[in-house]
C-alpha cells in the first residue's frame, strides 16, 4: 500500500551494511520507521542528509503487510532548514527537540494538533534570530506539555502559593509529599505559562536560573509523562544556555 506522508525526521540508526533505519513522526500515522539506503552512493548520501533531525519532509510511503518498517520514494523537503543545519546553537537545540519528540511519541498514533505544533516550533527555530533563542527549548517544552494534556493548572493562583508538581495545581500550603516548589519557583511556573515564541526573548534569566527552570520542567514531565534523563543532548544544552 502506498500513502503520502508528511514527516518530521527524528533519528537515523545504521541497521546493516545495506540499510539505515529512520525514525520519524508523521502527521498521518504517528510514529513510523523507514529503511533507507546505507550505501555510499550520491543518491543514498543525499537522502540521509535530507533526513537530518527535525527535517520536514513529504514522501510516498510503501508499506508491506506484516512489516513495520516501510520504504519511501518521491521525497521532497517541505521547508528547507538551512539555519538549523549550519548554525551550531540551533543545531544543538534541534537535537534536543528531536530527542524529546522521539521519547514522547514512542507509543503515539496520529495527532494532527501535536504534529502541527511541532512543525511550527521547528519553523520558529529555523527563522528566529540567534539572539532570541536562549529560552526556545523552555518555551517548546511548555507548549509540548499543553499538547500532551499535562499543562499545569494556574487557575486561582496568587502570590505566595506553592506548586504541587504531582497534582499539577497550586496550593496554599505544602502537600504531604516532596514534589512541590517553593513560592518563588512556583511563580516561575506562572511566568512560563505566559511564554510564547513571540515573547520568549523578553524572559531574562542567568544560565543557572535557566538550567534550574529546565530541571523543574524535566521533573514535571517525569511525574506526568516520561523521563528525559537519558537525553544525550541535555549536557550540551546546559552548557550553551
Amino acid at each position: 500500500m502506498n500513502t503520502t506522508m508528511h514527516l518530521i525526521a527524528l533519528r537515523q540508526v545504521k541497521h546493516s551494511e545495506r540499510h539505515t533505519i529512520l525514525t520519524a513522526y508523521s502527521r498521518e500515522a504517528g510514529r513510523v520507521a523507514f529503511a533507507i539506503s546505507a550505501g555510499g552512493g550520491k543518491e543514498a548520501m543525499r537522502m540521509r542528509s535530507m533526513l537530518h533531525p527535525l527535517a520536514l519532509t513529504e514522501c510516498v510511503a510503501h508499506a508491506t503487510a506484516g512489516r513495520e518498517v516501510m520504504r519511501m520514494t518521491q521525497t521532497r523537503s517541505l521547508t528547507p532548514l538551512y539555519g538549523i543545519q549550519t548554525h551550531p546553537v540551533k543545531g544543538s537545540i534541534a537535537m534536543f527537540m528531536a530527542e524529546v519528540v522521539e521519547t514522547v511519541t514512542r507509543d503515539s498514533g496520529a495527532d494532527t494538533v501535536l504534529w502541527d505544533y511541532l512543525r511550527g516550533s521547528i519553523e520558529v527555530l529555523e527563522s528566529a534570530p540567534a539572539s532570541h533563542i536562549a529560552n526556545l527549548h523552555l518555551c517548546f517544552l511548555y507548549g509540548l506539555g499543553r499538547c500532551l494534556g499535562i499543562e499545569p493548572d494556574i487557575t486561582g493562583y496568587h502570590s505566595g502559593m506553592i506548586f504541587d508538581m504531582a497534582d499539577g495545581i497550586f496550593r496554599l500550603s505544602a502537600p504531604m509529599h516532596s514534589h512541590y516548589l517553593d513560592p518563588e519557583e512556583s511563580a516561575t511556573v506562572v511566568a512560563l505559562s505566559r511564554i510564547s515564541y513571540a515573547n520568549m526573548h523578553a524572559m531574562k534569566m542567568s544560565r543557572s536560573q535557566r538550567n534550574r527552570v529546565l530541571d523543574m520542567m524535566l521533573g514535571y514531565y517525569a511525574l506526568h509523562h516520561t523521563s528525559f534523563a537519558s537525553l544525550k543532548s541535555l549536557d550540551v544544552l546546559r552548557m550553551l544556555f
